[in-house]
């Protein structure tokens, strides 16, 4: 039998791919089940949830939130995201269920937790396109309401799929000239982060290591290099906030990436389950619970 949280992560996962399915502006009534699933849970593990809706090209859409209140250095906030929507004629498993999946159970872990700082999950509306990159997503609102509050967010983390690892030697590739830098085996998390983020990119992965021995890989890099920006963590660079993205690569490494073979059946659930208790480690680290 599956330790509980490999069945916990797949259980999730199963839900929003599976008995849900593509969820999207045209797949409203998809995209309001995978909203109150996520309501459901997190409500059920005691929490208050928040919601910060808005209308997107005619569809209702909402960021979801818990909050977890520090204590000594409750003005200084981490958050920890992950989109929960898909792209059009996928059912997302990788892309986002395992980000959401990982939401879910790090709230878990985390209940009756009395940290120093502030702790945020946050699960984020409308990531893929036609919103990505200039359009209303999720995170740009979110991230624009934040600034405007003068929240003070030490660093954002961005769950961005956490589900595919492979040993197999060729398994993992890159964007030009950093092939020759980094190992050619998908078998680790990575952590990455624009230019003006490397500060919290250094901090996250400490946390990570204090907590954790997953192999993982770490850049900082421009925004140009492709693969970098396409994710939440954008919204909050935008606003001048540090910002990392947690992945495993994505289409780097995944094969079923924006396909409809992106299913819960193709996802490394003993892996992810390392990984997720690792990143819960690291945020216990970061918000010094």
């Amino acid at each position: 039998m599956k330790p509980l949280l490999e069945q916990r992560l797949q259980l999730h996962v199963e839900k929003l791919a599976s008995e849900i399915g593509e969820r999207n502006v045209w797949q409203p009534k998809a995209l309001y089940a995978a909203a109150d699933y996520i309501r459901d849970t997190w409500s059920q593990l005691g929490y208050e949830v928040h919601a910060q809706g808005y209308d997107a090209g005619g569809v209702w859409s909402e960021n979801l939130e818990i909050e977890i209140r520090g204590r000594e250095q409750a003005s200084e906030i981490v958050l920890a995201g992950a989109h929960y929507d898909t792209v059009s004629g996928s059912p997302g498993a990788d892309d986002n269920a395992s980000g959401v999946a990982a939401l879910l159970e790090i709230a878990r872990f985390l209940v009756g937790a009395k940290p120093e700082r502030t702790l945020r999950l946050v699960a984020f509306v409308n990531e893929e396109s036609p919103f990505f990159y200039f359009g209303e997503m999720g995170s740009k609102i979110y991230a624009q309401a934040a600034r405007e509050r003068h929240d003070n967010i030490r660093i954002m983390l961005s769950f961005e799929m956490l589900g595919c690892y492979s040993e197999e030697p060729g398994s993992q590739s890159y964007p030009p000239l950093l092939r020759w830098l980094y190992p050619d085996r998908g078998n680790f998390i990575g952590f990455v982060s624009n230019l003006n983020s490397r500060r919290a990119l250094k901090q996250f992965a400490a946390a990570f290591a204090a907590s954790s021995d997953f192999p993982y890989e770490t850049l900082a890099s421009p925004t140009i290099v492709p693969g970098v920006s396409w994710s939440d963590q954008i919204s909050f660079w935008r606003q001048g906030y540090q910002a990392v993205m947690v992945t495993d690569t994505a289409f780097y490494r995944y094969p079923h990436y924006h396909r409809a073979s992106d299913t819960p059946g193709e996802l490394n659930y003993v892996e992810m389950a390392r990984v997720v208790e690792g990143l819960t480690g690291a945020l216990t680290v970061l918000v010094k619970a």
